[in-house]
This record gives structure tokens, sequence and C-alpha cells, in this order.
């Protein structure tokens, strides 16, 4: 194997494919990257078993062939270098890297003993907008934690629905939960609901974070496959990522977002914002809520909390309230969480009772919905 590539072009994709590559005593191939040449192609990949990630790099090829070395000192190296053109090459059990001003041997293992990654074949996509993907990820990933006892809630469920054209993600901790709906540029003609690991969808998110505008093209595309397999791939930009999916039964959430409301609110996001930081400030530790007291004829919202060694604090915000007066203690970190993934300037309150649900939104908005259980006192 022997190829010329610049530092530029080699570190970025050495970025992507890193993170995957962990420290793995059992199996120390897995803290490796492959790089593999072939069909005029250089490509690396690195697995976890779990999760495969394949980034092609532009270069010259001058001999194929394969090769691993360990990801995060080749990454690690490769970061410091200038930006110049280097050389890569394998010499016995050792990747050898030459450049102007510098030369490097890194002991390696070899690519027969590298993990094999399913593939899925890349017929009849869903397309979606790769910015929207990105962000929809962050409005529900948040209110999400692993749960060995329940691993149907510890990944995104991914609703693709085929006649409305759209991708809708949710994501719950059976304490709070997120739900966002986008469109789709290109469906199949079936439903499909599938649960993708968080760590999965973490890593995509990363992929499509270190990607420049004007890297996805003026398409801007992400391409995501199911197979049968029980896997599902992300393609962007000559990236590739597969990973399983999560077997079992996503909760019948539909079930629990309320529908009628008694109270609704409409207020300003970041003075709302504000007033629930300094009324936490004042949080009993452990339980972190904060009390709001919905008041209709004053038009205001009491936000409130007490602790007995730190004291006690009440502040209040305007806001355009109809319905009955109604008050709800709810979790201040839960609140911030969905207050952040709002995208517009103002929020919406829906709140029954002390002891039911309350839905947080954007006025006007029903692509994105917020759930929150009240803390009961």
């Amino acid at each position: 194997m022997k190829i010329i590539c610049t530092q530029e072009n080699l570190n970025r994709s050495l970025f992507i494919v890193n993170n995957i590559a962990g420290k793995n005593i059992n199996l120390p191939i897995l803290n490796n990257v492959l790089i593999r040449v072939e069909n005029k192609i250089i490509t690396l990949s690195t697995t976890n078993l779990e999760i495969g990630v394949h980034c092609s790099v532009r270069g010259r090829i001058e001999k194929e062939g394969s090769f691993t070395v360990p990801a995060r000192l080749l990454t690690d190296f490769i970061s410091l270098l200038t930006k110049e053109q280097f050389e890569l090459s394998v010499d016995n059990d050792e990747l050898v890297i030459t450049s102007k001003n510098h030369q490097a041997k890194i002991k390696g293992l070899p690519a027969d003993d590298f993990p094999l990654i399913p593939q899925i074949e890349k017929k009849t996509p869903f397309i979606c907008d790769a910015q929207e993907f990105k962000k929809a990820i962050s409005q529900v990933v948040f209110a999400i934690t692993i749960n060995e006892t329940r691993p149907e809630i510890s990944g995104v469920l991914f609703n693709f629905n085929a006649q409305k054209a759209t991708l809708t993600l949710v994501g719950t901790d059976s304490y709070r939960l997120a739900e966002k709906t986008l469109p789709l540029k290109k469906t199949t003609t079936t439903n499909h609901k599938i649960i993708v690991p968080l760590k999965t969808v973490q890593e995509i998110a990363r992929i499509l974070g270190s990607f420049k505008e004007e890297d996805l093209g003026q398409e801007n595309n992400i391409e995501i496959y199911l197979s049968e397999e029980n896997q599902i791939l992300f393609s962007v930009n000559e990236v590739n990522l597969i990973s399983r999916v999560i077997e079992g039964q996503y909760p019948e959430y539909k079930e629990i977002i309320p529908t009628t409301f008694k109270i609704q609110a409409i207020m300003d996001k970041q003075n709302f914002i504000n007033i629930i930081k300094t009324s936490s400030l004042f949080s009993q530790t452990g339980i972190n809520s904060v009390n709001l007291e919905f008041l209709s004829q004053d038009q205001v919202i009491k936000v409130s909390s007490a602790n007995l060694q730190t004291g006690e604090e009440i502040s209040q915000l305007e806001g355009k309230i109809e319905g009955q007066d109604n008050k709800i203690a709810l979790n201040y970190r839960f609140l911030l969480d969905g207050l952040a993934a709002l995208t517009e300037d103002e929020v919406l309150m829906e709140v029954i009772d002390k002891d039911t649900p309350c839905l947080i939104k954007s006025p006007g908005k029903e692509d994105y919905l917020y759930i929150i259980m009240p803390i009961r006192q």
C-alpha cells in the first residue's frame, strides 16, 4: 500500500472515524483504523462491533493494499503536522509516514484481522435535509438516558411516514418526552418504525457538525437506508455510518400527550428562562423543583422555590394567559432543556393540573413538542 495525500484531507477523515475506535483490551484491533486502498478509492474505517463508519479520503494512489494502525495515535500525529503533502506506505508491520519535515513509523496489525463491517444495499433511501436532520437530533437526544432495564427507551424512535413524507424523531427517559417532525425529500412506499441507539444518533450528529455548509453541496442531503437485518445506514458526503437498531417495542407515547387543557400561557422565552434560572438557585437539592402558578386575571406567571438551608424566592412574568388559574411543580433542569430546544422567541405552556404532564411548544408550531411529568408534592 502506498498513497500520497494532504494533511488537511487525511486529518479531516480521521476526525470523522476516530471517535468510534476506543480502548478495547479484549480485542485490540477495535482500537485501530483500517486504511484500505482498492478500486482507486482510499477508505478509512473503524468499528466498535455495534457501529461502523467508512470515510473516503482524497489522494493519489501509487499502490493498492490495506493495513490497520491505532486510530488515536494516527489522528493525534496527523493533526499536529503542518498542511503539506505526505506519503503513507506499509513496510512489514509498520505504517511509514513521510513528508518534507517529518518521518514516522507506526506499528499496526494486518487488515485481515479487522472485523467485517456489514453492508446495506443502497436502494430505496429516505432522504432529508442534512442540517434540518442535525437540528432535529439536538431537539430530542437530551431527553434520553441509557436505561439498561428498558433498552427500548435508550435510543431515538425513528418513525418514517410514507404517506405524509415525514420523519418523526422521539426521545424519552420516562420523566419527559421530546418529539420532532421534519419533512422527507424522498420516501419509500411503506411506513417504518425503528429505535436507533443514542450513541449512533449522537455520532451522526457529530459527523454532520464537522461539515461546512459548502461541503454538503447545494442539495444538502442525508440518505437513510434500512435493512431487514435490523440495521440502519446513514450516508452523507462520502461518509457511511452503519449501526444496529434496538429490538423491542417503543412505548405508545401518544397516549400521554394531553389533548385538552385547563390553562394556556404564552410568554417571552428568554425572560422565562432567566426567571427559571433565578428561582433554581433556591431549589431543593436532589429534587430540583420550581413552582409555577398561572394567574389568568392578572396575566402573570409566578415562579417560586424554597429551600430550608438557603431561603426562598418568588418572581413573576407577564404573559398571555387563558383558562382557569393553575399550579404545577416541575424539574427546572428538564424545563430549561425544553425551552432551549425551542426555536421561536415565545413559548406556549399548556397545563391541566398539578398531577398531569404539561406540554411546551412554540405558539403556532406543530412540528415540535416537549412534555414534562410534574413533581408531585
